[in-house]
């Protein structure tokens, strides 16, 4: 297990090979971040302005239950709205009263843009404007875009997020500072993360988003906020915006990710190292115990990854850092320098890191490289799959809880699961 890994606040090492691609992409768009977004925020409804092709793409993308009721749906655009036959704000002003007369349950409403929406011009914020004056209070209505024209899928999320802050209650300057983490956690993790803060002598701490519209924390510049994702650079920079402070550190990913993240905050608070170790010490020792078996695993196994999430960084630096694997080659979407300054000085100084992506030519590194496991979307990995390749779905690192002590196995396990399905087919 490696030594703690000292926090640097500088741009990336010289020494890291970052090189960037233009070309053909192979990514999910943003609507997919409302498969976990429509989870976290109880009482709120996403409806995508979008045609049928984005209503099957987020249905089976959620796998919802014939029985279940979602918090989504989409309004389709269809042959008159785009011939102009039809008042596109009429018409989505009459889906959303129906949606709302028939569900009195949503308190927050999100309008999502789409390609469609996006290629005919309809204005979503103004109309979010319109309908929020006619709603409230008892109906936000907020408007995002989740195009996947120019973007990819984990940036859903942060379109969400940052459309939320403007929204937030502010704090005001002679409040006490608080902690705000910044990012959608699973419950469970959520309340892990609250147990460790409260240990730790931090008690004012909120979450973004909150589980309920109208317990969105309030933001000043007596906030200190915490990054749970790598994705979310327009919703840090809405937050900064109204005064908060980031705290650089690593991502919350393996025992190592989580024991940096943890004391970040600790030292924003002037929490004692004592008190922090006693707060820290035996969840952190069962992680690592937890990672040993899985370790065992996937040492000195080599990994090459498409630019897909943008967790590829923070990943890469689990996987090389507390299981031993050999990083070939690490695909980013983009790469938020400031953000991931502490995971690219974590990195093996001789990794190659791909910013942006050209899919034919990423395709023939990862053929020359024979990585024993290769992370990418789900557009990829069939056909890899065909030729021979073990595969991970980039998405499911999303979808699953990964963060914290209590999850460290459970990552190692999402990367040690395909070698093992290919090692028992192969005897």
């Amino acid at each position: 297990m490696n030594a703690g890994l000292a926090v640097s606040s500088c741009a990336s090492p010289p020494e890291l090979k970052i090189v960037q691609e233009r070309g053909q992409r192979e990514v999910f768009c943003g609507l997919t971040g409302i498969v976990w977004l429509h989870r976290k925020i109880q009482d709120a409804f996403f409806l995508v302005v979008g045609s049928r092709t984005c209503a099957h793409l987020i249905q089976s993308a959620a796998g919802v239950m014939i029985f279940a009721e979602p918090r989504f749906a989409t309004a389709i655009i269809d042959e008159r709205d785009l011939a102009g036959l039809a008042d596109m704000n009429e018409e989505l002003d009459r889906v959303v009263t129906r949606l709302i007369e028939r569900r009195p349950d949503i308190k927050l409403l999100f309008l999502v843009g789409s390609c469609p929406s996006e290629v005919i011009k309809l204005d979503l914020s103004r109309a979010a404007q319109r309908l929020s004056q006619v709603m409230l209070p008892r109906v936000r209505v907020l408007s995002y875009s989740g195009s996947g024209i120019e973007t990819t899928f984990t940036q859903g999320e942060d379109a969400c997020l940052a459309a939320l802050v403007p929204q937030s209650p502010r704090a005001g300057a002679d409040q006490p500072a608080s902690l705000l983490v910044v990012g959608a956690l699973a419950d469970a993790v959520e309340d892990q993360f609250r147990r460790l803060f409260a240990q730790m002598g931090i008690e004012r701490v909120d979450f973004l988003p909150a589980r309920h519209a109208a317990d969105m924390p309030a933001i000043g510049p007596n906030t200190r906020f915490l990054l749970a994702q790598p994705f979310l650079a327009d919703t840090a920079r809405a937050l900064e915006a109204l005064g908060a402070q980031h705290l650089p550190a690593l991502f919350p990913l393996g025992a190592e990710g989580t024991t940096g993240w943890l004391k970040a905050a600790a030292d924003a608070f002037g929490i004692t190292s004592e008190r922090f170790e006693a707060a820290v010490a035996i969840p952190r020792a069962r992680a690592e115990k937890s990672l040993e078996r899985r370790r065992e695993q996937l040492s000195g196994k080599s990994i090459f990854f498409f630019p897909d999430s943008q967790l590829e960084a923070p990943m890469a630096r689990f996987l090389s850092r507390e299981l031993g694997m050999t990083i070939l080659e690490i695909g980013v979407p983009y790469l938020h320098r400031r953000h991931l300054a502490d995971e690219l000085a974590a990195l093996p100084q001789d990794v190659l890191i791909v910013e942006g992506q050209d899919v034919d030519l990423q395709l023939d590194r990862c053929r020359k490289a024979a990585p024993d496991l290769t992370v990418c979307g789900l557009g990829l990995a069939n056909p890899l799959e065909a030729e021979g390749f073990t595969t991970k779905w980039s998405i499911e690192l999303v979808f699953t809880p990964v963060q914290g002590y209590e999850q460290a196995s459970d990552l190692a396990e999402l990367f040690a699961r395909p070698l093992v399905r290919r090692q028992l087919l192969e005897v």
